[in-house]
């Protein structure tokens, strides 16, 4: 592992999650070295659950990621943990430097590090996140059917989540908290049965290690069994700054993200980037597809070069 790291590879892929891993069995099934460096801090580990994955739902975070590990080292594909500190320029392509020092030397990226959600600063919500603190209803929302759901209000698509799990429970409240329905948004929520509460959230209640209710600022308690939030994503991607790749704002309003074309390349030359880095809104299927996606044209993309290279030898 050392004199690889030190040699370099056709393909470091930062971030091991669904895309990363996706893209790196792609890769190694190219018979491309590849290796893959992840922190191990994956974004969906309170989830009890992978859903809306053919074949695979239902299964934990963990087993999925060990189950992808397992099957890119069987290709001759290497993992490493760690997490990347740097990425520049080198003269064959870029140098990746760990926070502990390690680095090592690639022809091409494929950044696929998701994301972070930044939860809204109330008392005792953070501790139920990825349980019954939700987001998507398509991760989550069979799983609180016909249940009492609240939705918090606090970013643009807040009345759209609520009319989403409207369709799995017949009970479901809209705490305006800080950001009150539009007219025409009220009109939407009052047509489909869902009570708007007005005050604001100051904290969550539970017994039993479940939620019990939505305590509000004149001291009433709403009860309810699940709470949909709508975190700010952040994306993880602070180690391209070097490149001049920089977090932007995604144009839904939902957080950042990382420009990309369809196929995952960006404005630097030899850097892609797959999963919720760049599509904040992609599930574990999507993610994992793009991520192979990418990693296809990637190795398109050092086929060509190559290529090149040995038409000039040939000439020669």
């Amino acid at each position: 592992m050392t004199d690889q790291l030190n040699n370099g590879y056709d393909v470091v892929i930062i971030g091991g999650g669904a895309a990363g891993l996706n893209g790196a069995l792609m890769l190694a099934r190219s018979r491309r070295s590849v290796v893959v460096v992840d922190a191990g801090a994956p974004r969906n580990a309170p989830a009890d659950g992978v859903h809306g994955l053919l074949a695979r739902d239902g299964t934990s975070p963990t087993e999925l990621l060990e189950r992808g590990r397992a099957e890119v080292l069987g290709y001759g594909g290497q993992t490493l943990t760690g997490e990347v500190a740097t990425a520049t320029h080198h003269d064959t392509g870029f140098e990746v430097t760990l926070t502990d020092g390690r680095t090592t030397r690639a022809r091409r990226l494929l950044v696929t590090t998701g994301l972070t959600d930044e939860l809204p600063d109330i008392p005792g919500l953070r501790a139920r996140w990825g349980r019954d603190v939700l987001h998507c209803p398509y991760c989550h929302g069979w799983e609180v059917r016909d249940q009492a759901i609240g939705v918090l209000s606090g970013g643009p698509m807040s009345v759209h989540q609520a009319l989403l799990f409207r369709q799995l429970s017949d009970d479901v409240t809209f705490f305006a908290h800080t950001l009150p329905p539009s007219g025409e948004q009220a009109e939407q929520l009052a047509a489909r049965g869902i009570t708007v509460v007005d005050d604001e959230v100051t904290s969550l209640e539970g017994a039993d290690d479940r939620l019990t209710g939505v305590r509000l600022r004149d001291g009433s308690l709403v009860q309810r069994d699940a709470l949909v939030v709508s975190p700010r994503m952040v994306a993880r991607a602070a180690f391209l700054a070097e490149l001049g790749l920089k977090p932007v704002q995604h144009p839904s309003g939902m957080g950042e993200h990382i420009p990309a074309d369809a196929t995952g390349r960006t404005d630097v030359p030899g850097v892609w980037v797959a999963g919720n880095v760049t599509d904040p809104a992609a599930q574990v299927g999507a993610a994992a597809a793009a991520g192979a996606f990418a990693a296809a044209q990637i190795n398109a993309d050092l086929v060509m070069a190559e290529t090149h290279d040995a038409v000039a030898r040939h000439r020669t």
